[in-house]
C-alpha cells in the first residue's frame, strides 16, 4: 500500500436497520451487528496506524425514530464500552464522545464520563464517537456563546467552542449503504475531506473494503484549492 495514510478517518456507519430488515430481523439486531462490526474496524484502524478514528453513532435527528429503537440505542453503548475496555485495554486508545449530553440518560452520561476518564492519558489512537451529535446545532451554539460573551475569534479558533473541538480536520470520510451525503456530520472538519462511498451495509463492511478506501485516499491528489 502507498504510505500516505490519513491522519483522521471519519465514518458514517449507515445501513444497520436495512441489513436487519433484509433478513427479516428486528432493526435492533442490525444495530447490535453494527456495534460488533465497529469493534473490528477499530482493529483495522490500529493495524494501519491511523491516529484518529471518528464514527457517527447517533445524530440529533435520530430521536425521531421509534421509541423502542431509541431506547435500544441508548442502552447499546454500555455493552459496547465494556467490549472496548476489554479488547483494547493494552492498545493505548483514548476514547472520546462528542455531542450534546443534555437529554441523555444520566446512567449513560456517567458511563461516558467513566470511559473518558479511564482513557484520558492514552496517547495512541484517539477513537471518537459522535453521539447525540449535530454539526449545525454545534456551530449555532458556538456562535451564540461567542456573541453572548462578546468574544472575537477567527477561523483558527472558532472550533475551540465546538463539542468536537479536539478533533483535527478529517482527511477521509467513509459512508456505507450507498447513500451519498454527509448528514450534518462534522461540517467544519469536513471542509477539505476526501469522500468515499460504498453500497455495502455497515454490518457487512469488511477489512478488505476498509483497506481499499485507504488505498483510494492514498492515490488522490489533495490541493486544498491550490494548484500543483
Amino acid at each position: 500500500m502507498n504510505n500516505k495514510i490519513p491522519n483522521h478517518v471519519a465514518i458514517i456507519m449507515d445501513g444497520n436497520g436495512r441489513w436487519a430488515t433484509k433478513r427479516g430481523m428486528p432493526r435492533n439486531i442490525g444495530h447490535k451487528k453494527g456495534a460488533q462490526r465497529l469493534l473490528k474496524v477499530v482493529e483495522y484502524a490500529l493495524e494501519l496506524n491511523i491516529k484518529f478514528l471518528t464514527v457517527y453513532a447517533f445524530s440529533t435527528e435520530n430521536w425521531k425514530r421509534p421509541e423502542a429503537e431509541v431506547k435500544y440505542l441508548m442502552d447499546l453503548p454500555f455493552a459496547f464500552f465494556g467490549e472496548i475496555e476489554r479488547k483494547f485495554k493494552s492498545k493505548n486508545i483514548k476514547v472520546k464522545v462528542v455531542g450534546f449530553r443534555d437529554g441523555l440518560p444520566e446512567k449513560l452520561i456517567k458511563k461516558i464520563n467513566e470511559v473518558e476518564e479511564n482513557t484520558k492519558n492514552n496517547d495512541g489512537m484517539t477513537f471518537s464517537i459522535a453521539f447525540n451529535y449535530g454539526s449545525q446545532d454545534e456551530i449555532v451554539d458556538a456562535v451564540n456563546y461567542l456573541v453572548d460573551n462578546k468574544i472575537n475569534i477567527d477561523k483558527n479558533t472558532f472550533k475551540n467552542y465546538f463539542t468536537s473541538k479536539d478533533l483535527p480536520d478529517v482527511d477521509l470520510l467513509i459512508r456505507t449503504s450507498g447513500e451519498q451525503r454527509i448528514s450534518n456530520f462534522l461540517l467544519w472538519q469536513l471542509a477539505y475531506s476526501e469522500l468515499h462511498f460504498t453500497k455495502t451495509l455497515w454490518p457487512d463492511y469488511s477489512k478488505k473494503e476498509f483497506v481499499s478506501a485507504i488505498e483510494d485516499y492514498s492515490n488522490r491528489d489533495r490541493r486544498y484549492g491550490g494548484l500543483k
